[in-house]
């Protein structure tokens, strides 16, 4: 039985499996450039974030329905569920689909018919948050916010993704006021391959109340001090950082470091099916790569449940915690 855990760092756009993308190309008569499933998942090879993003974007051509994305939410709930997953925090970028002509309601609607079962299907809670593509504007923000506003009820939070470099947060600081006022939790991703000073500015100019990866920290020692102080989670995603070449190699990570540091850290899978694994396959990965002991395994695992968001049902929270405790690694 694997250990319990929270996932809180996963683009479900991100879960798209190349058997399942070619099987929605051809429900939908969508094309793909590539021979077969095999062809698609050796195109998942990238030089860095920007690399990935252009495959990321051109394969969500094949979700054009309210079943798609309930047939894609469910195949991640049950991959994370044989995993340990007992919660998952899922990131979509309604942008990205919009620019394809797919409107807001059949994407959350699709992936609500996943979400709304989860819990009794899979034995998984779940929370959805909608992100920003940083790489386009703040007005276009703004007005994917709006047009979100009739299914906050299913929303809990939103987010800011896509390519970070000489994208700062601050560009969506009204866009980011305007969600808090309307109740929305909000995450930003920073210190990817952006600097330290996008992470500061995540907190201090859109109030962020947990950084997504974060991993450039290490490199400014009073932010580290701070993030230790404050307890703000990091959801950092090893997988991603090496597949990506954020970090060189798995071994090189600094996440022993920084939970040294006192941080806050979760570990999760990202885009997992195109960075080597789901969030089991990562814990795994970091176990053997970075020779962690139970007790830090343990220690992320519980991180995740007190990182999650999670408040509307401290009951639940508090039964994953103690199912942590209890738990006998193999």
């Amino acid at each position: 039985m694997p250990l319990p855990k929270a996932e809180l760092h996963l683009h479900i756009e991100g879960t798209l499996e190349p058997e399942l993308a070619f099987e929605l190309a051809a429900r939908n008569g969508v094309s793909l450039p590539y021979a077969d499933a095999d062809d698609l998942r050796a195109a998942y090879r990238f030089e860095d974030l920007q690399s990935f993003l252009d495959l990321y974007y051109e394969l969500m051509a094949v979700l054009r329905t309210e079943r798609d994305f309930e047939d894609l939410a469910n195949a991640y709930l049950a991959r994370a569920a044989a995993q340990g997953v007992r919660h998952a925090e899922i990131f979509f970028d309604p942008q990205a689909h919009a620019a394809r002509g797919i409107g807001m309601g059949t994407v959350v609607e699709g992936l609500w018919r996943a979400l709304a079962g989860s819990q009794d299907k899979h034995g998984v809670s779940t929370r959805l948050i909608m992100c920003f593509l940083r790489d386009e504007s703040a007005e276009s923000a703004m007005e994917t916010l709006q047009a979100a506003r009739p299914y906050l009820g299913r929303i809990a939070g939103i987010g800011l993704d896509s390519a970070e470099t000489g994208n700062p947060p601050g560009r969506f600081r009204e866009v980011y006021e305007a969600a808090a006022a309307l109740g929305l939790r909000r995450v930003a991703h920073a210190g990817e391959e952006g600097p330290p000073e996008y992470i500061t500015e995540a907190l201090d100019v859109l109030g962020v109340e947990r950084v997504d990866h974060g991993l450039r920290c290490m490199e400014d020692p009073a932010l580290v001090e701070r993030l230790a102080r404050e307890r703000i989670p990091l959801t950092l995603c090893p997988l991603s950082n090496v597949r990506l070449r954020a970090v060189d190699a798995l071994a090189d990570h600094p996440l022993p470091a920084m939970l040294d540091a006192g941080l806050l850290c979760t570990v999760n899978s990202d885009d997992p099916a195109y960075f080597g694994g789901y969030v089991g396959d990562t814990f795994d990965a970091v176990r053997r790569a970075l020779g962690l002991s139970e007790e830090r395994l343990r220690e992320l695992a519980r991180n995740s449940f007190v990182a999650s968001f999670l408040e509307h049902d401290e009951e639940r929270r508090a039964r994953c915690l103690a199912e942590v405790d209890a738990y006998e690694f193999p």
